[in-house]
């Protein structure tokens, strides 16, 4: 609902006529915004009561995808998706605090991930490594971990393929997420000698950095966050980051937008201790390890083509048990529970040495910008 034009011949409203109708709005909007908490504290308490969990995926993207069909403008679809996700933020903290492990500290491309997917009602647990995510949510320190799982330039996080090794959890939802990268400093006009930042963040600038810092030293550290600790305290030193981080650190922007790709982006996913339900529009992710002799990952992957199933994704890691053994990470699309999916994952079972499947969650609508 809205300010109606007026008619040809009607007196143009008032900008103090205008600003009435849009306190009387806001007020309505506070209104059902307080109905939509009421009924989502009942919602919370029926959940209890049957031990269900307070995140439910499928619906967090069956709410975002009706009300973004429902917009008719003016505004924008990320304007919606972004008042939205608040929305559904403050409700679910209203039914039960909701805490999310991430990689800290604030300011980290994870960290602003973790915002753009669950908003600022819940609380958020920062931890210095990857494996400290999957820990936290392991031993229930926290409800969900947001990790980084692969970018568009650079390919696979290791860390994060190599601590689904480690801890028995399941993927619930995943996040593509736009990443632009800022070089800042102490002062836009010094000289600068060394630049810090992740490995991977090198990677994805490497060209850009080549033509313009060819002399520069590039040094690894374990988060861009912690690039501009280092780089506010340091002479002749820059970070490159996410241009959040700049305010957070005092530093200056010097350049912006420096990744070598436009379509630079970082797939995250959270991680649970339960499994999702399906949806409708589901992806599943496994490892799986095959016998060491010619033909084996063929026959591990033919189900897939034999119940014309797509693949999105494989990817090979060392086990770190043998030489030259390995374990491969695997997307597809569907739902294990649906039935062409479980008939498939049954074949492939009996030609596999090890699987173990990492979770089957919605799959992301859009690329999810963070700038």
């Amino acid at each position: 609902m809205g300010i109606p034009p007026p008619a040809p011949s009607a007196k143009p409203a008032s900008l103090e006529e205008l600003r009435q109708a849009i306190d009387e709005l806001d007020a309505r909007i506070v209104a059902l915004l307080n109905e939509r908490a009421q009924v989502a504290l009942r919602i919370g308490e029926l959940k209890r009561q049957n031990s269900k969990q307070v995140y439910t995926p499928s619906r967090e993207n069956e709410v975002l995808r009706s009300a973004i069909q429902a917009n008719q403008g003016p505004l924008p679809e990320d304007a919606i998706r972004s008042v939205f996700r608040e929305i559904m933020s403050a409700c679910i903290a209203l039914q039960q605090p909701l805490k999310v492990a991430y990689l800290g500290p604030q300011s980290t491309f994870t960290h602003l991930a973790a915002l753009a997917k669950f908003g600022s009602s819940v609380e958020y647990l920062p931890n210095r490594d990857i494996l400290g995510i999957f820990r936290s949510v392991a031993t229930r320190m926290a409800d969900l971990g947001v990790v980084p799982v692969e970018n568009s330039i650079d390919g696979g996080i290791s860390d994060t393929l190599d601590a689904f090794m480690a801890y028995d959890l399941q993927i619930c939802s995943e996040l593509l997420v736009e990443v632009h990268h800022c070089l800042m400093g102490r002062n836009r006009l010094a000289e600068i000698k060394k630049i810090y930042s992740k490995p991977q963040v090198f990677a994805q600038c490497g060209r850009w950095l080549s033509e313009h810092y060819p002399d520069a030293d590039l040094m690894s550290v374990s988060s861009t966050t912690r690039a501009c600790e280092v780089a506010r305290e340091e002479e002749s030193t820059a970070a490159i980051a996410h241009s959040v981080a700049a305010a957070t650190y005092g530093l200056e922007v010097i350049h912006k937008n420096i990744e070598d790709s436009a379509k630079n982006v970082t797939r995250f996913v959270v991680l649970s201790q339960e499994s999702c339900r399906p949806s409708g529009r589901d992806k599943t992710s496994m490892v799986l390890s095959v016998a060491h002799r010619s033909g084996a990952l063929y026959e591990a992957l033919a189900p897939f083509r034999d119940h014309s199933i797509n693949l999105t994704r494989i990817e090979s890691r060392p086990s770190k048990r043998n030489p030259w053994e390995y374990y491969f990470f695997v997307d597809f699309e569907g739902h294990k529970d649906d039935e062409a999916v479980a008939r498939t994952l049954k074949e492939i079972h009996a030609a596999c040495i090890y699987l173990q499947i990492l979770g089957s969650y919605p799959m992301a609508d859009t690329t999810v910008p963070i700038d």
